[in-house]
């Protein structure tokens, strides 16, 4: 194992996003300034606040702009945490920049069937539309970050074609874009094809930044997340309580959970500047919250003290 690549983590939480997207039950923005306070206290280097959706679709994101603008006036603005959000679309893009979003994350999925489910579009017509809406936020000195959605299967389609993820990413690079997420939105990933496609990925581009996205619907998130990382990858996006779910998606289930992968990797002598306590303590407000225990393991078990 390349241990040497656990020094450079970077944790994205993005319970607040793709963790409450499926939740029915609405969460006051009162709560969700907590959680999020309570995120950046933690040590978190990158939380996603929200994204710019439609409201009717994704009712849970209507106070996406207000969170924002909450947590940018001087005396709520983090200074060691980025603030993230999704974006699908040029309204999107352009609310972010009003309310002050410092990373925007963008993606187009491998997936035929899932990308006219989530955007109404084509793969490649998505491709054009958000190469562009990049290269606009790059102009205006913002960061961003893309992503290949159902890069490693479809619940609709089944297998994916890693020629084609690898096709969609060389087409990033061809645009200057070089912090790129692999998404495994239906949690198709095994840890032999993410080993395979995050090699050839690293093979296309010597100063490419690669991030990846893991849901644990068969319970293979956690160990996906370590070999990727054994190839590099720099930025692991999580949810704190194992929250999340594409709701577009075939058979929608749970990220890999922030405080398990904490916990993983602190046992392992990496990231003990976040405070695990914090993010159990999270969990467990979220579970009461929504009356219901979460996928998380070590919010129940309790963390292994040394």
């Amino acid at each position: 194992m390349e241990l040497e690549n656990f020094k450079n983590i970077v944790i994205h939480d993005v319970g607040m996003r793709d963790g409450l997207q499926m939740e029915s039950e609405s969460v006051d923005i009162e709560t969700k300034i907590e959680w999020i306070e309570e995120l950046i206290k933690s040590g978190i280097d990158i939380v996603q606040v929200g994204s710019f959706v439609h409201t009717g679709k994704v009712p849970q994101m209507a106070d996406t702009d207000d969170l924002f603008l909450h947590f940018n006036k001087p005396e709520n603005k983090p200074s060691n945490t980025i603030l993230s959000a999704l974006v699908l679309n040029e309204k999107g893009m352009d609310r972010g920049l009003n309310c002050g979003v410092a990373l925007f994350c963008m993606g187009v999925s491998a997936s035929e069937t899932h990308s006219m489910k989530n955007t109404g579009m084509s793969t490649t017509e998505a491709q054009v539309r958000i190469i562009n809406m990049a290269k606009e936020l790059i102009n205006v000195g913002k960061l961003i970050q893309v992503s290949v959605q159902s890069a490693f299967g479809c619940g609709f389609e089944g297998n994916i074609s890693e020629d084609k993820v690898l096709g969609i990413v060389k087409e990033y690079l061809n645009a200057g874009i070089r912090n790129i997420s692999l998404a495994d939105t239906a949690g198709h990933a095994n840890p032999a094809k993410v080993q395979r496609l995050f090699s050839a990925i690293r093979e296309l581009a010597q100063d490419i930044e690669m991030a990846c996205h893991f849901h644990n619907t068969y319970g293979m998130g956690l160990s996906n997340c370590l070999v990727a990382i054994e190839e590099g990858v720099k930025y692991i996006e999580t949810a704190f309580g194992g929250l999340g779910g594409c709701p577009f998606t075939k058979l929608a289930a749970g990220n890999v959970c922030t405080e398990d992968f904490v916990h993983t990797i602190q046992n392992m002598g990496y990231r003990k500047d976040i405070d695990l306590d914090r993010l159990i303590k999270i969990a467990k407000h979220a579970s009461g919250f929504f009356v219901k225990d979460l996928p998380g393991f070590v919010y129940k078990s309790g963390a292994i003290k040394h």
